[in-house]
């Protein structure tokens, strides 16, 4: 896939599919997402902004510009959205739990915005708000509130990130692609990159 005018030459994104792993290399000898992308983007150090588990698929941007990447992960800096499937019902009361959040050894772990939509069986689909991303931070929220009917932990049996910020994932899955210059104008903010500059700064003058 050839770079174009239009094209940026910071940011490119991946449909990750399930199955790997979110790192440069792997000691258990596990597929990674650069055996999805070209070989340049491993020498040319692009560096994936955030994770994904092993079992969770979808939207994963890359960018050589840590400023970039600092400014998209720093907690509240950008709203991400990701639909799962859960086993086990999900009431109301689980939604205001998970709204309100919960303690765990990662810190408060809680979302911004839940929606219901979708069942099928005992299973229940929903649509999640964060902004932030803590270790496994999802599948750890819901694995800590219980099942009404059995008394047993929710877990996420799937989980797809579909946005961050003001980008929507708009790929075949296994693909990817530069974002357009309209994408990236959109999606760095300008005050994040000079918040993270700013940031940076105070740390060193203490």
């Amino acid at each position: 896939m050839n770079s174009t005018t239009n094209n940026s030459k910071k940011l490119l994104v991946l449909n990750k599919p399930k199955g790997y792993v979110v790192t440069r290399s792997d000691n258990l000898g596990r597929k990674t997402v650069y055996n999805l992308l070209p070989d340049w983007v491993f020498n040319d150090q692009w560096m994936p902004i955030g994770r994904l588990d092993l079992e969770s698929k979808g939207l994963l941007l890359f960018t050589t510009n840590g400023k970039i990447g600092n400014a998209l992960t720093k907690p509240g800096s950008c709203i991400k959205i990701y639909e799962i499937w859960v086993r086990g019902y999900v009431t109301d009361e689980h939604i205001e739990q998970a709204l309100k959040g919960v303690e765990s050894k990662y810190g408060l772990l809680k979302a911004l915005l839940v929606e219901k939509i979708g069942t099928g069986g005992a299973k229940t689909k929903l649509r999640i708000q964060i902004d932030e991303g803590k270790n496994r931070h999802i599948r750890r929220l819901f694995g800590a509130l219980k099942d009404p009917k059995f008394g047993t932990p929710l877990k996420v049996l799937s989980l797809n990130r579909i946005s961050i910020g003001s980008f929507k994932l708009n790929i075949e899955i296994g693909k990817w692609r530069y974002l357009s210059l309209d994408e990236e104008r959109m999606l760095i903010n300008p005050k994040l990159i000079d918040d993270e500059i700013n940031t940076r700064v105070l740390k060193r003058e203490k």
